[in-house]
């Protein structure tokens, strides 16, 4: 009613049209916002073009790294692979800080735009440094002309800017998708339906920009025409974030939330204070604030659950409590909300799902290596075109874009007519894993083209790229699969996070995707350094030895293939435990949509 009497004194709307959201968004003006002159689908596409122009700029730096610090840098492919692999790892941890930065203090525009900034920075100094003093002389980074030498400073100017690059991309990628969610109200039927399509075009926006740097930039860059790849990424990153700030008065805000982690100590430390006391049975004895007074920045209620009931102590009543609230006194150490001891239940209970992600992320990763090596030792020619074996991905994001349509308009629809009494189609947690069964497939794929690989290879050569008479197009079905399993996996996943956690950590939902993304990598080489050191006793050559020909790449294929076949089991146990989110004034959704059950 607040939000209604605002916009009637504002004279936008007449009463009965109810036309402020109902999520507690607000407006630049820190006004309760207006349904029709803010967010939908206006601030939404323009937060969708300046993720693709965002993630074009930094895929023209990432997706040929590995080459500028071999051909440009002089590095040797061990360095340069784990110089990338730390790069890469970084650029997820700098996530955790944007969301940090942006549910605690900032809110999620103000941290957009900063980082935003920050990476424009890094991509003009990287296309400076290149220009003026990496790439010379002339034309040198491709395959025939090596590049001179460089000094310390040099270097040293290059690894600052790509680690700006990092900062600003960690900082804006988990904040830009909750963003765009915010600008949906998903106490409105309407709009929750597009708050969970924008998901969907979220991720298809990421991979266009993406496709692009893959074929275009990467050809340029693959040719010795670095500063011009890393100059067009630093003018896309620029058109991105002037795009970005000319949407800034319709965009819908949350306040920030303040810092998180005092909140969850205080309920460790209030329910420890109070472990021997006997809990009543009935949750409306524990001790609550109404929406109005809640201590969390007008974020909207949790109501009570009844998983992990050690934390409740932290709410309950005490004597001690009542007559410290007599004298006038409160402690947030000894007595908690409800709304604050469930926010803690919230990330404890996403924590099993999270970690079931993880080896996913380790079957993903593989695309941008051991398919590329794969691919280099099959055949990659047709008449006198070379096909770069890095730019089969291309198939990857084809998939994605093709499995979007498909489940959007097909398959989402067509399971929500078969259910008829639930037509939300597929709940997150169902898509998370049939997108783990696709992975199997792929992997599955992988082991059985290896295999043909192996049959037709020869395994005496010395320079083995194009050795197997194998067509590198076999690769197709393996990264189509992947690009499918991505659609459900990782959009479900963006979805899920998003929806699952409290309103004051939903940028924290976001980088939790990225973490699982960067764990994956640093699993995936633990995992094939493990399985080289075993297999190479004996003097043997391993599995994933440098002549492909003589190793057993198949092995490990479905290895993982097998790896996953657990981590699907174990999740499906995680999804059926799984208890959604409640939160005030959504009580009848939240029981019919139960227990997100796979």
């Amino acid at each position: 009613m607040a939000c209604l009497e605002v916009c009637k004194e504002q004279g936008k709307v007449k009463e009965d049209q109810g036309a402020c959201t109902q999520d507690g968004t607000i407006d630049w003006h820190g006004r309760p916002a207006i349904r029709a002159k803010s967010g939908q689908w206006t601030a939404g596409i323009i937060i969708l073009l300046n993720q693709g122009l965002a993630t074009l700029a930094f895929f023209g730096v990432g997706v040929n790294l590995v080459l500028f610090l071999t051909r440009v840098l002089g590095q040797n492919n061990a360095d340069a692979a784990n110089n990338v692999s730390k790069w890469t790892g970084t650029v997820y941890i700098f996530s955790l800080v944007g969301a940090f930065l942006s549910d605690s203090y900032w809110g999620r525009y103000k941290t957009c735009a900063i980082f935003q900034v920050i990476f424009v920075i890094g991509l003009v100094s990287l296309s400076l440094s290149s220009y003026l003093f990496l790439v010379r002389p002339r034309g040198c980074g491709n395959q025939e002309t090596p590049c001179g030498s460089h000094s310390g400073l040099e270097i040293t100017l290059f690894y600052l800017s790509i680690y700006l690059v990092a900062l600003g991309n960690g900082g804006y990628q988990p904040n830009i998708a909750t963003f765009g969610a915010d600008q949906f109200d998903e106490e409105d039927p309407e709009e929750g339906h597009s708050k969970v399509a924008f998901f969907s075009y979220f991720y298809l926006a990421l991979n266009l920009g993406s496709l692009f740097s893959n074929t275009i930039l990467g050809y340029f860059e693959d040719e010795g025409m670095w500063a011009l790849g890393f100059w067009v990424s630093a003018g896309s990153a620029l058109a991105a974030l002037g795009l970005f700030l000319a949407g800034t008065t319709r965009y819908r805000h949350f306040k920030p939330s303040g810092n998180p982690l005092p909140r969850f100590c205080q309920v460790i430390v209030a329910a420890t204070k109070k472990c021997s006391i006997d809990l009543p049975p009935d949750a409306d004895d524990l001790y609550d604030v109404d929406g109005n007074d809640s201590s969390m920045n007008g974020n909207r209620k949790i109501l009570h659950t009844n998983e992990f009931k050690f934390l409740d102590r932290a709410a309950y009543i005490s004597t001690r409590d009542v007559d410290d609230q007599k004298k006038g006194i409160y402690s947030p150490w000894r007595l908690c909300p409800v709304t604050q001891v469930e926010e803690v239940k919230c990330i404890l209970r996403l924590l099993p799902i999270w970690l079931c992600t993880i080896i996913y992320s380790v079957v993903f990763t593989q695309m941008a290596s051991l398919f590329v090596e794969q691919g280099a030792a099959m055949t990659t020619t047709i008449s006198n075109f070379r096909i770069p074996p890095a730019s089969m991905s291309s198939f990857d994001i084809l998939s994605v874009a093709i499995f979007i349509f498909l489940y959007r308009r097909v398959l989402d629809p067509l399971v929500g007519r078969i259910r008829k009494k639930d037509s939300r189609g597929l709940t997150e947690l169902q898509r998370m894993g049939i997108g783990l069964v696709i992975a199997i497939l792929a992997m599955v794929s992988a082991g059985i083209v290896e295999c043909y690989r192996l049959k037709y290879a020869s395994r005496d050569c010395t320079h083995c790229e194009g050795s197997s008479s194998l067509s590198i197009f076999w690769q197709v079905p393996q990264y189509a699969f992947i690009g499918a399993s991505e659609v459900f996996m990782y959009v479900g996943q963006l979805e899920f996070f998003n929806a699952q956690t409290p309103d004051g950590l939903k940028s924290f939902g976001s980088a939790l995707c990225m973490t699982s993304i960067s764990l994956g990598n640093y699993v995936s080489s633990l995992l094939v350094t493990m399985v080289m050191k075993i297999s190479t006793e004996d003097h043997m050559p391993g599995w994933i030895p440098g002549n492909l020909n003589k190793g057993h790449l198949d092995r490990f294929y479905f290895l993982l293939a097998g790896l996953t076949t657990i981590d699907l089991v174990v999740y499906i146990a995680c999804a059926t435990w799984y208890k959604c989110i409640k939160l005030e004034g959504k009580t009848a959704e939240n029981d019919k949509q139960g227990s997100f059950k796979v």
